[in-house]
């Protein structure tokens, strides 16, 4: 899989490491067969997905978002779901929950609704609690693993 990443600290060293290519977010709308959005809702990434940006989009391409409801321009959505400009989105944030009953989206058969904790389950939980063991079963015997900031460790 080619993977496309938008961020605003690109660098040779994290694209290698990570195996994706740092591109502008038009490059990954237009290249794209699946966005995913993983941004914090602040201004700048308020609506950053509307009208403009969907067009953009392949119509075969599908729109993931798992970040806040408002990064997606909701109306644009809807319209170019149900005018196929978009071929379908997954969806698991929304401003009410449970979603109101005449929410558009609940009647389109190209959208996959989930709750926010769609990952929650039994097995999901069980790898957690054995991951974290681990972890610090590997940072007592000095050899730490799943290490988020590894500035703290040189300190």
């Amino acid at each position: 899989m080619n993977v496309l990443s938008v961020t605003a600290h690109p660098s040779s060293e994290r694209a290698q490491a990570l195996g994706v290519t740092f591109v502008d977010l038009d490059t990954l709308l237009s290249e794209s067969d699946i966005v995913t959005l993983h941004v914090p809702l602040t201004p700048e990434t308020e609506h950053m997905i509307s009208t403009l940006e969907l067009a953009k989009m392949k119509s075969t391409a599908i729109l993931i978002n798992t970040a806040r409801e408002k990064v997606i321009n909701k109306a644009a959505l809807i319209e170019a779901l149900r005018e196929k400009k978009t071929a379908g989105a997954g969806l698991n944030v929304f401003e009410k929950e449970p979603l109101p009953t005449d929410n558009p989206v609940l009647e389109m058969d190209n959208v996959v609704l989930t709750p926010h904790i769609g990952f929650l389950s039994e097995e999901s939980l069980d790898e957690c609690t054995y991951m974290s063991i681990e972890n610090v079963e590997m940072f007592t015997k000095g050899k730490p693993q799943n290490v988020v900031n590894s500035l703290v460790l040189k300190s």
